[in-house]
């Protein structure tokens, strides 16, 4: 005989029932997470970001894998993974059919690791387990910069690119100092609920119990302020580099012949605007012209490209001022069999005097639109990425300093910038000015612009250098040692900018000259913490068995 429930007509057991509402709020307090975490950085709902919201953002996600059991904490973190990027990331359905299934996919796997983690910190540091959780977090930010799936998008020390006063400890830590403060409030917040639920009296029980904690932060936070302030870099005596920005609005994915040359007639109109007003340098974006020049000059393979190429190279003989731009690099190599092939590398070409001085060769590649290097192993997936009009390039092995104008300067394409060590390695070899090249313009979302270019004001505080971005579709802009805003053009327009870039090269950082040491002691002493805890943990276990 069936038995009864002990509430009628119910469809699940008393205990299910609350089994499953838990579920249920845990999976709401993530997506509120994941909904927090997108707003903190340029999106949809605000051009610029609300980065204040990144004080918290993490707070549910914090206090769901706190009281996760070990099975859903993988599960948990999963989900927020997943949903996280797809919100925040939501213009990589515009990069690649697969992407918006990609990047969701990896952090999805990322996190669904991290979450135990969080829930370990906890377990084992019952009172202090939040402190080990934001060097937790802090380690996952900077290991998921690594590799061939290095992204360092989501970053929360991002969200807070327009706060100049807080992120000026970019100097010493690189942005993974302020994650740190950045992600502190959430973990707090998240102990402090977990131990006191929404009861005022709990909460203050908890803040008396972690007066030192709080303390401490707000000493750091006070710290960091006055740092911010005091460290700010005068440049007034440096020299103004004058250089034109050219922003022609059109993406290089819509190849042939009819828009090359609509290209190459947009950016030769526009330079010869700018020119008029008499920068030292013209800039042009990423692949602004796609042909290869020097390969089409060599091999002339197709007549229609080989005019439009021979009509850029008499343009710029022409020009008296030096030309640097984003180029497709064919070359002929060996391969290991010792067989010629073509290879092409993304490329700046520096163009003086009509001959080309210098290349510098992508050496970051976007991974699986631009570089797969697994063939062999996943030759089906590969065959997939080809189809879906994938352009793969060769990884470049140089980190190229240019020379033109009396100013040394490098060009990081596209989201090179985005990766702190590729700034600080053209500084280190002599770089006075960071000059990206990028194309953003297939997102068609100014929030991906925007998302790409705070991570630029990063790199300008980390090595005290001007970062000049140059986009086709933006965000086109100048960016002084401080990390301010100087000048920036309309996103999605036509134009130029006349950027006026102080050449500062008085300063060399702790990050410039120490790398991301900040990020590697927050990994170790995470490691060392979760070791001591779990033999803490085996000793009480072997004590209570005896």
């Amino acid at each position: 005989m069936a038995s009864k429930s002990v509430f009628p007509g119910a469809p699940y057991p008393p205990h299910t029932s609350e089994k499953l509402k838990g579920i249920l709020t845990d999976f709401l307090l993530l997506t509120i997470s994941a909904i927090l975490f997108s707003l903190s950085f340029p999106g949809y709902v605000s051009r610029w970001g609300i980065g204040v919201l990144g004080y918290i953002a993490l707070t549910p996600a914090f206090y769901v894998a706190s009281n996760a059991s070990w099975m859903r904490a993988p599960i948990y973190g999963a989900f927020y993974g997943f949903l996280c990027y797809a919100l925040f990331n939501f213009w990589l359905a515009t990069f690649h059919p697969l992407a918006i299934v990609i990047i969701p996919m990896i952090y999805f796997t990322y996190l669904m690791l991290t979450f135990p983690f969080l829930r370990l910190s906890v377990w084992l540091f019952p009172k202090y387990g939040y402190l080990v959780q934001v060097l937790v977090w802090i380690s996952y930010e900077y290991l998921r910069t690594e590799g061939f799936l290095g992204y360092s998008y989501g970053i929360l020390g991002y969200s807070q690119y327009l706060y100049l006063p807080i992120i000026q400890i970019a100097a010493l830590t690189g942005v993974w100092g302020v994650s740190l403060i950045v992600v502190f409030p959430s973990a707090f917040f998240a102990a402090a609920w977990k131990e006191g639920g929404f009861k005022q009296r709990k909460w203050v029980l908890f803040l008396k119990n972690h007066w030192k904690e709080s303390v401490g932060y707000g000493i750091l936070l006070v710290g960091t302020l006055v740092y911010g302030w005091s460290s700010k870099i005068d440049y007034s005596s440096a020299r103004e580099w004058r250089i034109a920005l050219v922003q022609h609005n059109i993406d290089p994915w819509k190849g042939g012949i009819w828009a090359y040359r609509q290209n190459l007639d947009r950016l030769i109109r526009l330079s010869n605007e700018a020119l008029k007003e008499g920068p030292e340098l013209v800039v042009w974006s990423e692949t602004a012209f796609v042909p290869g020049i020097d390969w089409h000059t060599r091999y002339r393979e197709d007549p229609d490209v080989y005019d439009i190429v021979q009509d850029l190279r008499t343009y710029l003989s022409r020009q008296t001022v030096p030309f640097v731009f984003g180029n497709d690099d064919g070359r002929l190599e060996k391969d290991r069999f010792g067989n010629l092939r073509r290879v092409d590398y993304n490329a700046a070409v520096l163009f003086d005097q009509g001959k080309i001085q210098a290349i510098y060769r992508k050496t970051h590649l976007v991974p699986f639109t631009e570089y797969f290097p697994y063939e062999r192993t996943f030759p089906w997936f590969y065959q997939k990425l080809k189809e879906a009009d994938t352009h793969f390039w060769e990884p470049g092995k140089e980190f190229t300093v240019f020379r033109a104008a009396g100013v040394a300067f490098s060009t990081p394409i596209c989201f090179e910038d985005s990766f702190g060590y590729i700034s600080r390695e053209f500084v280190l070899r002599g770089a006075e000015v960071i000059i990206n090249l990028t194309n953003d313009s297939w997102s068609g979302h100014v929030a991906a612009a925007m998302q790409h270019m705070s991570k630029a004001v990063f790199r300008a505080i980390e090595n005290r250098r001007s970062v000049v971005r140059c986009s086709n579709g933006g965000m086109t802009c100048v960016i002084d040692p401080n990390g301010r805003i100087l000048q920036i053009l309309e996103p999605y327009t036509e134009g130029f900018l006349i950027g006026k870039v102080p050449v500062y090269t008085s300063t060399q950082t702790l990050y410039t000259k120490w790398g991301d040491w900040f990020a590697f002691v927050c990994i170790g002493i995470s490691v060392i913490l979760l070791g001591i805890g779990g033999v803490g943990l085996q000793k009480r276990i072997v004590r209570r068995s005896t």
